[in-house]
């Protein structure tokens, strides 16, 4: 069988793709597959990583605002559109798949538009709680359309085939218990936060956590914290702790750019805070943690909103929107919950209890109803 994923951007298309291709061949191990994805995105570099060879398409969304370099990225992105839909179709007619999937990005659009005019079976994973515009385009034609969140159904009312799967999430992440993974990192005993910003890094963060951790380490509270700066706070970071007065060497304290063992620190962690993106809040609710989100208020459609008020409705996290978040309040949501110990433990397990444990067989089961629809 031979399958094609349309995918980029972000991490957040990027690994659910990914995680598909692994669920595929594992049930199917002489699968080919074949990814197309924008040669400037993020999926240029991390689907060979993977092992996937991948086609590229030049593609590019529309800026909003009126400054020059968004009407300049416009003009371009009008002149990627007059061309995007024949590459697109050279891409599938070249590898002529059984089945197309999108899991979101820019090149997803006309990669599995060109999919359904060529008669190819076509599914779409929709990672987010709010529906984006590409997805609600291409629903009207495809086969079929996974969800991560139950909320999201709502955006494809006319559509037969809507299936919350779920988002698959690494298989590491519950190896080790909270004791366990705290050992690893070295920690004394006592509360574990982890915050980050993903791999850029979050600037209302990275401009409060020195005062956090100076306030909470400076305290009787025993409160360890990891926390990563992203490659947006590399030069500034640490001169910011400095000026603060405190140490990297503190043993409480763990900073780094990037976090590469995820899974250690999500379990040793008690509470996390950070964005609101659709992975991370899977893994939230995998490991089931208790969290503060301070959803990307610039995101497509708000959408990390959406995606945050489905655990803060559950009563699984705190939300905070960046435009209300200044250092007395999270001081004070730290505070409380470094207090009620048994609040955060019960945020922590209706976080667990959103998780869905099938989520591969889920997904399985959509790509198994699609094999063998392609039309002559």
């Amino acid at each position: 069988m031979r399958v094609l994923i349309a995918c980029g951007g972000t991490g957040g298309h990027i690994n659910p793709g990914l995680a598909i291709a692994g669920i595929i061949a594992a049930h199917m191990p002489d699968t080919e597959f074949l990814f197309a994805g924008t040669p400037d995105g993020m999926e240029a570099e991390l689907v060979p990583a993977a092992g996937y060879r991948i086609e590229t398409v030049k593609v590019a969304g529309f800026q909003r605002d009126l400054s020059f370099d968004s009407i300049k990225r416009n003009v371009k992105a009008v002149g990627y559109l007059m061309t995007s839909g024949s590459r697109a179709k050279e891409i599938v007619r070249n590898f002529k798949p059984d089945l197309a999937i999108g899991t979101g990005g820019y090149a997803a659009g006309p990669v599995i538009r060109a999919a359904q005019q060529l008669g190819i079976p076509t599914a779409l994973h929709e990672q987010n709680a709010f529906a984006g515009v590409t997805n609600k385009l291409l629903a009207k034609k495809a086969d079929a359309v996974m969800v991560n969140f139950e909320a999201a159904k709502q955006y494809f009312p006319d559509h037969p085939n809507v299936v919350v799967t779920g988002l698959p999430v690494r298989s590491a992440l519950k190896k080790r218990s909270r004791e366990q993974a705290r050992q690893m990192l070295g920690f004394p005993e006592g509360m574990t936060i982890l915050s980050f910003g993903g791999s850029q890094g979050a600037k209302c963060l990275n401009d409060l956590m020195p005062e956090l951790m100076a306030w909470h380490l400076s305290s009787d509270m025993q409160i360890n914290q990891i926390h990563a700066y992203g490659k947006n706070g590399k030069d500034s970071f640490g001169a910011m702790l400095a000026e603060k007065g405190v140490s990297l060497e503190d043993e409480r304290l763990r900073v780094s750019e990037y976090i590469h063992d995820m899974d250690v620190c999500l379990a040793a962690a008690d509470l996390v805070i950070c964005r609101a993106g659709a992975s991370t809040l899977s893994e939230l609710q995998a490991v089931g943690r208790a969290s503060v989100l301070i959803p990307y208020p610039t995101a497509a459609e708000n959408h990390q909103y959406h995606n945050a008020m489905v655990l803060g409705k559950a009563g699984a996290a705190i939300v905070i929107e960046q435009k209300d978040l200044t250092l007395e309040r999270l001081k004070e949501t730290v505070g409380h919950l470094y207090q009620e110990s048994e609040k955060r433990m019960l945020m922590g397990q209706r976080a667990g209890g959103l998780a869905l444990t099938d989520v591969d067989e889920r997904i399985w089961n959509v790509i198994q109803s699609l094999i063998g629809k392609k039309s002559s």
